[in-house]
């Protein structure tokens, strides 16, 4: 509670000096968003907008505490410069599951930088909630996860949207021979061995959904 109660403190003293130093008496008051609020605003992952803004493409001002904050007027204005476009996906969605958070990041942040747009689910079942709320176009899965395995997982994909409706790109490090040997039969587009250079993962991502 006092972390919370101190950021605020400070984004209301951040928000006194905007006021003072940018504003003039007649002015609109001026509408702030947090770095996930303007995310959602553009339709981009907070991870592109954050590129953005250290590129300069988006104007950001920090908190007293290192907190970005966007001003309405400035995201209106990128978008009109943008273009209509601005708004829609930069490239194909990519949903990659795995338990492992630390490399579902790095997937995420190369695959982004590359113009994918990337959604992240931690096991089988947030998974399958991700895919119903909006299918992606791959899916990368890890087959050794907690509860629901990939293997099941990849069984109720199909059951539900059909064999290779959605590329599905899965991944393990432990694997009998013989389930690697069917991955071609279940319907999986490409399998990788884990442990594994997780740069062979985005390239074979890349090249099963090329932009």
């Amino acid at each position: 509670m006092s972390g919370r109660g101190e950021e605020s403190e400070g984004f209301g003293s951040f928000l006194g000096m905007a006021y003072r130093s940018g504003r003039r008496p007649g002015d609109e008051p001026t509408e702030w968003l947090t770095l996930g609020q303007a995310a959602k605003y553009l339709g981009v992952a907070q991870s592109t907008i954050r590129k953005w803004s250290d590129l300069g493409r988006v104007p950001a001002f920090y908190t007293p505490g290192g907190h970005r904050r966007f001003r309405r007027r400035d995201l209106d204005a990128f978008l009109e410069h943008s273009g209509p476009t601005a708004r829609e996906p930069a490239g194909p969605t990519v949903l990659i599951v795995d338990d492992d958070a630390r490399l579902r990041e790095y997937v995420r942040a190369n695959l982004e930088l590359e113009g994918y747009i990337v959604r992240e689910a931690g096991s089988a079942e947030e998974g399958l909630q991700a895919l119903e709320e909006e299918p992606p176009d791959l899916v990368l899965l890890d087959v050794m996860m907690p509860r629901v395995d990939g293997w099941e997982m990849l069984r109720r994909v199909q059951e539900q949207h059909g064999v290779g409706t959605i590329p599905v790109l899965m991944f393990s490090g432990k694997v009998e021979e013989e389930a690697l040997a069917g991955a071609d039969a279940r319907g999986v587009s490409a399998f990788i061995g884990k442990p594994f250079d997780p740069q062979q993962l985005i390239e074979s991502a890349k090249q099963l959904l090329p932009k």
